[in-house]
């Protein structure tokens, strides 16, 4: 009996992930069952029940999936020449956020899934490393803001890279719930605090 392949169980996972999605989105995490699930894949119990085993994982795995595409925007942006200023690498990744957050976007479902994570340690392991995986690309910026002069050579890049992500997720709460927020407004207050690349008349380091 031939193998099933690696494509075919690759497409089948991600056709359970997008009727997940549309189910959390049209009901919310709470009140989607699996048998909803079961119903807009049009799998069965059995299929899904291979890939998934639980609303946890179905949320957390669509929220790490959301973060890849994420790392793949700003792992773009650092490398870009010249390198692109605070102001602008925030926004080339809110408008990315801003994009994958409509009615039935994934990035609705990463505040569950961080939510979940303090709970669940399946959960807390994939959040983690998706976590440490972004934080690292923060870490690679930093040190070309360093590289191209714009922070001391002695600066902690660990810790820059830390307080600087912490602008994402306060940019997608903000987005998400307050509605008031938008990546134009977030880049005027990141060139604010940070002008690196534009002439200010007074800056001290």
């Amino acid at each position: 009996m031939p193998r099933v392949s690696e494509e075919h169980l690759e497409r089948r996972r991600q056709q359970i992930l997008n009727a997940a999605q549309l189910c959390f989105a049209r009901k919310g995490f709470h009140e989607t069952s699996m048998q909803d699930v079961f119903t807009e894949s049009g799998l069965s119990a059995g299929a899904v029940y291979r890939y998934f085993k639980s609303k946890d994982q179905l949320i957390t795995a669509l929220a790490a999936q959301t973060t890849v595409h994420l790392r793949a925007v700003m792992a773009e942006a650092i490398q870009h020449e010249p390198l692109l200023t605070p102001a602008e690498l925030i926004t080339a990744i809110a408008e990315e956020i801003v994009r994958r957050s409509g009615p039935d976007g994934p990035v609705r479902l990463a505040p569950q899934a961080w939510a979940l994570a303090l709970v669940h340690p399946e959960a807390a392991e994939m959040v983690r490393a998706a976590t440490l995986a972004m934080r690292a690309l923060w870490v690679a910026y930093a040190e070309r803001m360093r590289d191209e002069g714009w922070l001391p050579t002695d600066t902690d890049t660990d810790a820059v890279a830390k307080a600087m992500i912490g602008l994402l997720p306060g940019f997608m709460l903000q987005h998400l719930i307050l509605g008031d927020l938008d990546p134009q407004t977030l880049a005027r207050g990141v060139r604010t605090l940070l002008p690196y690349g534009h002439p200010v008349e007074s800056r001290t380091h």
